[in-house]
């Protein structure tokens, strides 16, 4: 059963963890083959009248956010004298896409991680409001209003770019 669900779904959760750790310092080989063991581990919970992927999905986002609060709390992270020059390393260290999208990948990626990962499940990964805010736990009107946000200051840093430009 669980050769299946993985053949299924193994792409778009692959897929949906290279997004999330995308500027970040977790793995998304680790991440997925979290996601995998977590979802087995707790298959008795998973309820069979509802959509399989949503429910991996939230696993995902999840494991994610645990995460990054590791990290976040780990005493390397918490090693640098201020946070521009946390900001400097880990741009340093962050691989160049390859897209001509890459202003965009790069200003989604600085986004407010509740704002960004609510951008990644709505437009990266198709999600609708209603499918997002179950993943993330929140009411739908916060998932809008996430969008809005990120939206506003997307354009921003776009807008900000671009003048360098001219």
């Amino acid at each position: 059963m669980l050769d299946q669900m993985i053949a299924r779904y193994g792409r778009r959760l692959y897929g949906l963890c290279v997004t999330l750790c995308a500027g970040s310092s977790i793995e998304p080989e680790e991440l997925y083959q979290e996601t995998w063991l977590r979802a087995l581990e707790r298959w008795e919970q998973y309820d069979s009248a509802r959509p399989f992927e949503p429910w991996l999905t939230q696993i995902c986002v999840n494991l994610y956010r645990s995460s990054l609060r590791r990290f976040l709390r780990s005493p390397i992270w918490n090693g640098f004298s201020t946070g521009e020059e946390k900001e400097r390393t880990l741009e340093s260290v962050a691989a160049a896409e390859q897209e001509d999208y890459t202003a965009l990948r790069q200003a989604v990626e600085n986004l407010p991680d509740r704002l960004r990962m609510t951008v990644i499940l709505f437009y990266y990964r198709d999600r609708d409001l209603e499918e997002t805010a179950r993943i993330l736990a929140v009411p739908t009107g916060t998932v809008k209003s996430r969008l809005n946000r990120a939206r506003q200051l997307l354009r921003k840093e776009l807008a900000d770019e671009t003048d360098l430009f001219l």
